[in-house]
């Protein structure tokens, strides 16, 4: 992973946020799941684990360019 990549998961991220883009990319050396998978973990809906994935990759978008 890169740097750029990894200051943004850690600056600009909420945790909640964090987490569920470590969970679903595999970041940290761990396996990618799915979303379904990230839910069962979290204990939250699969669509509300869709729609934080989401929001979390625009915040990185927004703050690598």
């Amino acid at each position: 992973m890169s740097q750029q990549v990894c200051k943004a998961v850690d600056t600009v991220l909420t945790q909640q946020e964090r987490q569920v883009i470590m969970l679903r990319y595999g970041l940290g050396n761990r396996r990618p799941h799915r979303q379904r998978e990230v839910a069962a973990i979290t204990g939250i809906s699969r669509s509300y684990v869709s729609r934080i994935e989401k929001k979390a990759l625009q915040k990185m978008r927004d703050y690598l360019n």
